[in-house]
């Protein structure tokens, strides 16, 4: 299950995300908001963060207007990797080696075409497992 999450700068973006997930049958839960009336985006990054550290979402999709700030409230949950993607090739390495469990895209930053593709990329590409990795991700899990 994909936990989606917004505030009211990546609300449009969300609804063309919610049509590529529907077209390819896959899951979601959606966390708000349901709006372009501004709205709190940490409000939404922690029950986005909050579902996946429970185990009711595998992995996760946030967006404000840049995805900055989203993606640094989210971060701020010990076990959440929530990475801001711009681009494919960021998309596949930020699985690859840091098995991240959040994308976070800007809804003014990167339209809806790329970020689909992102979106794809993000969740068809699996952690390398590689042990240098492994390693890596460790060390970000301790202070």
């Amino acid at each position: 299950m994909i936990a989606l999450g917004c505030d009211h700068g990546g609300y449009e973006l969300k609804l063309e995300i919610k049509k590529y997930l529907d077209e390819k049958g896959l899951e979601y839960k959606d966390f708000g908001c349901d709006s372009t009336v501004a709205v709190d985006y940490p409000v939404y990054a922690k029950k986005v963060a909050r579902s996946i550290l429970s185990g009711e979402c595998d992995k996760g999709i946030l967006i404000c207007g840049t995805g900055i700030g989203i993606s640094i409230t989210a971060n701020k949950f010990k076990g959440i990797r929530a990475a801001l993607c711009t681009d494919c090739f960021t998309a596949e390495a930020t699985r690859l080696h840091n098995d991240a469990n959040i994308l976070a895209l800007g809804g003014r930053v990167v339209g809806p075409g790329l970020a689909v593709k992102i979106v794809d990329t993000f969740l068809n590409t699996p952690f390398s497992g590689a042990d240098r990795h492994m390693n890596r991700i460790a060390q970000m899990e301790t202070e």
